[in-house]
């Protein structure tokens, strides 16, 4: 399993990062290229500074049954997979800017990650799931934008 704690991994979403840019199309969704990357920025730093956020009540009820699924191998989640309202992003900004926050994020994982976190539809998950959760999600968004 995929997991944002092994370097070149960690290394092989940093250049697929820098692929994105202000002309980059998603395949699905609703998002921009620059609202995607700010998405995605909001969610690592949630993460990393173990930023509650509310329990969605489905969560609460399926949220380990879906970790368990989620984490069972290393296919891609699927696509159109909700987003925490918190975590939607509107308008367009700096998207340079941005990429190099969420590089810097990234690269912060080893150090930086909690030894478990309360998700918000998972539950609380452990430091290994953080890893692969954080693979996982970055990986979805990066394939939305073909990169």
């Amino acid at each position: 399993m995929k997991t944002i704690f092994d370097e070149a991994t960690r290394q092989e979403v940093i250049n697929r990062i820098n692929n994105i840019d202000n002309n980059s199309v998603h395949q699905w969704g609703k998002m921009n290229a620059y609202q995607m990357v700010k998405h995605c920025r909001l969610w690592e730093e949630m993460i990393l500074t173990n930023r509650p956020e509310p329990r969605a009540f489905m969560g609460r009820i399926f949220g380990k049954i879906a970790l368990k699924a989620v984490l069972k191998d290393d296919a891609p989640l699927r696509r159109n997979t909700p987003t925490l309202p918190t975590m939607k992003i509107t308008g367009d900004g700096d998207i340079t800017a941005e990429k190099a926050n969420w590089v810097a994020l990234i690269q912060t994982y080893p150090q930086k990650a909690p030894d478990e976190f309360m998700h918000p539809f998972f539950g609380r998950i452990n430091r290994e799931q953080i890893g692969q959760m954080a693979y996982k999600h970055t990986d979805h968004h990066l394939r939305q934008f073909g990169c």
